[in-house]
């Protein structure tokens, strides 16, 4: 193990208590960004078919937050962001396998594949000091990827598609779950299901009040003018605000995970063989990869979480802006910290 892993290693338990601090700060802050847009629309309705100024904001603003004024917006976007935080929190599993063509791996499993991958989660679990049991999926895909969600260990899943399966040997697989398993002990599971819900959710909620304000009459248009201005401006940065959010998270958060797989197989060795191995495999099959990432309904919503991140071979996997903020650190920065370098070729 290298000084770096040595040392992200070292204090698991303190990077935990972070993990809980700041998905803490992460909700808190999203919430607020909701409230602060519900008060928008409110403002707006208090203003409609006045002139606007200083001075109008200002009282319309005071009888908001005095209650003089039933603030119905805000109260609106808030319970809607707790609505959604409770379905996300029930439905995880089927969100995050949306438009997958998937399977669920159980004990009672027969096929020798699905029981052996179900067995390898199942000794990692024990070794992580886990007292549940995650939900096993396999993906019906032949590019290489696995990654973990839910908001709790015992809500927890793991999914890794057929060709990762099929094409890493057992120390591989293990170490891969090993990977997985460490989100979940790490509670890293959380904030990505969270942020990831209220992110969107924050970009419709914008769009809404953007297309609400530019196709209002145009005498409201006219009067609304400032209004406009400011939700176009808030239409650019909110959406900024949350994928530096979640980068600032995210890479730091990876790395421990690795870190974690390490600890758990007393090597890094597997898990760099198996990420040269599942980056090699997309650089052999970009092409295809590309095509099938792309056909495959709602992965912008799995990319963050997967443990590998198809930029690295140099595959748009979606048609959206979204990769290009790519919450992985590198894959030469992750290679170095296993004490292992990229090379053209993966272990066979």
């Amino acid at each position: 193990m290298s000084d770096l892993q040595h040392q992200q290693a070292a204090d698991w338990r303190r990077q935990l208590r972070l993990n809980r601090r700041r998905t803490n700060w992460v909700i808190t802050i999203f919430f607020l960004i909701y409230l602060g847009i519900g008060f928008i629309l409110d403002v707006m309705m208090q203003e409609s078919g006045h002139q606007i100024n200083a001075t109008s904001l200002s009282l319309s603003a005071t009888n908001l937050l005095t209650l003089k004024v039933i603030p119905i917006f805000t109260l609106i976007f808030g319970a809607a962001a707790a609505i959604s935080l409770l379905i996300t929190i029930k439905l995880h599993d089927k969100l995050m396998l949306l438009g997958t063509n998937n399977i669920e791996v159980t004990a009672e499993s027969t096929d020798l594949d699905q029981k052996q991958l179900y067995n390898v989660v199942e000794e990692m679990k024990v070794a992580a000091g886990l007292h549940y049991m995650p939900r096993v999926y396999i993906i019906e895909a032949d590019y290489m990827n696995a990654f973990a969600s839910g908001f709790s260990e015992k809500s927890a899943m793991v999914a890794i598609t057929r060709g990762l399966m099929s094409k890493l040997n057992r120390a591989e697989l293990q170490a891969v779950m090993a990977h997985e398993l460490s989100h979940i002990r790490h509670q890293d599971i959380k904030l990505t299901l969270m942020a990831s819900v209220l992110a969107n959710l924050i970009l419709i909620a914008i769009d809404l009040i953007f297309r609400g304000a530019l196709y209002s009459s145009s005498e409201r248009r006219k009067n609304n003018g400032a209004i406009i201005i400011v939700v176009m401006i808030l239409r650019i940065v909110l959406p900024l605000i949350t994928i530096l959010l979640t980068l600032y998270l995210s890479r730091s958060r990876e790395l421990m995970a690795d870190a974690g797989a390490v600890e758990l197989m007393r090597s890094g060795e597997p898990l760099g063989n198996a990420l040269l191995k599942i980056h090699q495999d997309h650089n052999n099959n970009a092409a295809t990869y590309q095509k099938a990432y792309q056909g495959t309904a709602h992965e912008d919503v799995r990319l963050q979480a997967y443990i590998y991140a198809p930029a690295y071979a140099k595959i748009s996997a979606t048609s959206t802006l979204s990769q290009l903020f790519s919450t992985h650190p590198s894959l030469e920065t992750r290679l170095a910290a296993l004490g292992l370098k990229q090379k053209d070729n993966a272990p066979k």
